[in-house]
Order: structure tokens, then sequence, then C-alpha cells
């Protein structure tokens, strides 16, 4: 049951394909738009086919990623596309309070219809979220991008990168049901560690099976052991893998845009290593795939 209407569910279908999906989480400030935007136009300089989502209310990937202000100004959020939503799940935005919503709808046109493009090839949708206060409910919205994102059927070099909100709420919609990876992005500091911990719990409960620990804004091998030492402190957790992005200045001067960072930068070397390592993770996850259902 939603637990904002109390209305509905929250079951979407786990996809069985050959792409990637990968959700950036974590305490908000810590990195995810400018690690999310980095990861997607790396992974497209390579040929993979990228769709970038900006799940974020902020909406700030698109600057992040590079796309032009003017083109920025013009796009209209999923949750603004009120007879889009409303076709696809049977309520408008503001209204999913005491209905039944379609948890399975059609999404196969999401891309071409409400997708722009980005540098590299990259496609970016903008989800959107309340833009006056008293705006009502946002399930309809959210249940419609859960449902078009596990529904998704991916082909082999497709990848979905995702990026999010501060904190767990994302979680508590399901929208990162189905997606394979989770990259929980952390600062070497406790509250970031602490809020990094819990998305890491949830991304497990939702059976992501890939869960990576990203230190960022590293000065050194002392942060990377700060982080851990904090992880152990509040329970300890078996990540995947722990990568380790360090503090660059070069940032803030290339701000909003990333495409400054993308030759040569030492933060873009580092996100270059962990998108080679990721697809490398996705082929083993294939060919474990292949073989369990040859045998089966």
């Amino acid at each position: 049951m939603c637990g904002t209407c109390g209305a509905h569910g929250s079951e979407a279908g786990t996809p069985t394909d050959d792409g990637t999906r990968i959700v950036v989480v974590g305490k908000g400030g810590v990195g995810k738009s400018t690690l999310t935007a980095l990861l997607a136009r790396t992974m497209a300089r390579t040929g993979a086919r990228v769709l970038a989502i900006d799940a974020d209310e902020q909406r700030n990937l698109g600057a992040t990623l590079g796309v032009g202000l003017s083109m920025l100004s013009g796009v209209v959020p999923l949750a603004s596309q009120a007879d889009y939503i409303e076709e696809k799940t049977g309520a408008r935005p503001g209204e999913g309070a005491g209905g039944m919503l379609r948890l399975n709808p059609d999404t196969s046109d999401l891309v071409s219809r409400l997708s722009i493009p980005a540098p590299d090839g990259v496609r970016l949708v903008v989800m959107g979220g309340v833009q006056r206060a008293g705006g009502g409910c946002l399930c309809p919205e959210h249940a419609l991008l859960a449902a078009s994102i596990s529904g998704m059927c991916l082909r082999r070099g497709e990848v979905v990168v995702m990026d999010t909100h501060a904190g767990v709420e994302h979680f508590g919609r399901a929208l990162a049901r189905g997606f394979d990876t989770a990259l929980v992005v952390v600062e070497p500091t406790f509250n970031a560690t602490q809020v990094g911990m819990e998305t890491a719990r949830l991304a497990y409960e939702l059976g992501i099976g890939d869960i990576h620990l990203v230190v960022n804004r590293s000065r050194g091998p002392d942060d990377v052991e700060r982080v851990l030492e904090i992880v152990d402190r509040l329970g300890g957790f078996d990540f995947s893998c722990t990568w380790v992005l360090p503090f660059d200045e070069s940032v803030p001067a290339t701000e909003p845009s990333i495409g400054g960072l993308l030759d040569g930068s030492p933060l873009a070397d580092a996100v270059g290593d962990l998108s080679r390592q990721l697809a490398a993770l996705a082929a083993l996850r294939r060919h474990q795939a292949n073989t369990l259902a040859v045998t089966a």
C-alpha cells in the first residue's frame, strides 16, 4: 500500500535483459549529480547508449550534463505532464489519493516522447516534483516513473543512470526497484556516511545486487579510513566494492557543466576507471545469468 495515499501498491516487475541500471544515492551535497553526469557522458563516449534520469526535485542534472540553459528552460518535467500521466496511470497529478492507479502502464514511448538530447549522445528524462505548496500527491508521477524504469527491456550496451534527491524517499516510492547497481556516495564526514548507510540498507531491501560505496572528495588515505571506520561504528555493511574519487579543485571552476572535466581531470579519470569496472561487472552478471539459464 502507498504510504501517502493508502490507495495502491508499488509492485513492479523485475526486467530480464542485457542492459545496466545504475542509481546514484546519498546525502544532499555529496556530489551525486556530478558523478551521475560524468558516468553518463563517460559511458556514452565508450559507445554505450545512455539514458540519464533526473529524479532530483532540484532538477540540476541537465545543466550538469551540459545541456544548454535555453533548451532546459523549455523542458516540461514528467511530474508536470498531466495528460501523459493520466493517459498512462489513470490519474492526473495531485489526484492520486483515493483512486486506483495502473501500475504496469505501457511506457515504451517515454524516451521518444519526453526525453531531450544531451552531449555525447546521452538522452535525458526529467522527473520534476512539487512546484507549489499544497501541490497534492505525487503518487501518479512516481508510479509512472517506477513502472517505466523497471519495465524497460534494455539491450546490451544500453545504460540507465538515475540521479536522486537527498535522503531515502526514492526508496519508499520504489523508484529504484529494478536497478542492478547502486552507487552510495559519501563525503569523509559522519553525517554523509550515516545517510549513505541508510540508503545502502534500503537498496539491499529492494533487491539491488551490487551496492558500491563511493568516497567522494577524498584528499588521501586518511579520508577513506575515516569513512570505513564510521561504517564499522554504524554496524557495517557488505559493500560490493569501495571506490575513491579524489578532491578535484577544477570542479567549482567548471560548474554547472562537467564538460570541462572530461578530458584529463583527476575526477574524470577516476570516474572513467569506475565506469570500466561497472561495465566489466555487468558483463559478468550477464555471463552468470546465461550460465544459469543453460543449466536450469
